[in-house]
């Protein structure tokens, strides 16, 4: 099925910051699919969003099956003009306590997986001549965080790949940038922090708008970045931090 509609893939995007990016592009005309391992909630969310999203069931911890899923929604819809990387684990541990499996089950599912997803879509991209991939940070990436080594591993990764991968791919016509959220009212967050009020508390003290974000203020920068309107911009980390990374 080919269309002239602008085709989403947005992984996460059940819950959080990835749902409501895809509310958002939905609201703009763009059908998205959302891909996640949990099928009640991917139905759920794509229900919000019909008749402009489809959930799609796949475990990315599978990198194996990354490029067959990959080909069957280019099969299926003719293109791919987006991709949204937002799925994403969190652990909050002392590093010493840190397994070497649970390290690399975190850099997998956060950095590997974000990397083939991402390789494999640019393939179908590059013989369009044209499309945006959006990756996730964090502020973790900017500043040391005690308790999220491997997360922190991770997502500095994901700075380097959105450079690396925008100069490779600008030549034909794929733009790459990266949304580093600050800290975001989400399930992920809540669960980081819900049980820490005093790092709750300097979180907001560092933070100059003195309040969390909302999964929607991600959404915006979203849709700015892989909307026309920023065609001239690729490779950029864009925090959406209420000025945290500005704070002191």
């Amino acid at each position: 099925m080919e269309s002239a509609q602008k085709i989403a893939v947005v992984t996460g995007g059940s819950s959080g910051i990835g749902k409501a990016i895809a509310r958002r592009f939905t609201e703009n005309g763009i059908f998205c699919i959302l891909v996640g391992r949990d099928r009640k909630r991917l139905e759920d969310a794509a229900a919000l969003m019909n008749p402009l999203a489809c959930p799609m069931v796949f475990d990315l911890a599978r990198i194996d099956g990354i490029s067959p899923l990959v080909r069957k929604i280019g099969q299926k819809y003719g293109h791919i003009d987006i991709l949204v990387n937002s799925a994403g684990i969190h652990l909050k541990k002392p590093m010493e306590k840190v397994s070497n499996d649970e390290f690399q089950q975190i850099m997998l599912i956060n950095l590997t997986s974000v990397f083939v997803l991402s390789r494999e879509v640019s393939g179908i991209m590059r013989k369009q001549k044209g499309g945006s991939i959006l990756l996730i940070s964090s502020m973790a990436a900017h500043y040391g965080m005690p308790g999220v080594i491997a997360y922190t591993a991770a997502k500095a990764g994901i700075e380097g790949i959105t450079r690396a991968m925008a100069v490779e791919l600008s030549p034909s016509g794929i733009r790459v940038n990266c949304l580093a959220p600050g800290f975001i009212e989400t399930e992920m967050s809540a669960s980081a922090m819900n049980g820490d009020p005093e790092r709750k508390q300097r979180v907001l003290a560092r933070t100059p708008m003195r309040k969390l974000g909302l999964p929607e203020d991600v959404a915006n920068a979203a849709l700015f970045l892989v909307s026309d309107a920023a065609s001239y911009i690729t490779g950029a980390v864009l925090p959406v931090d209420g000025g945290n990374l500005a704070g002191f």
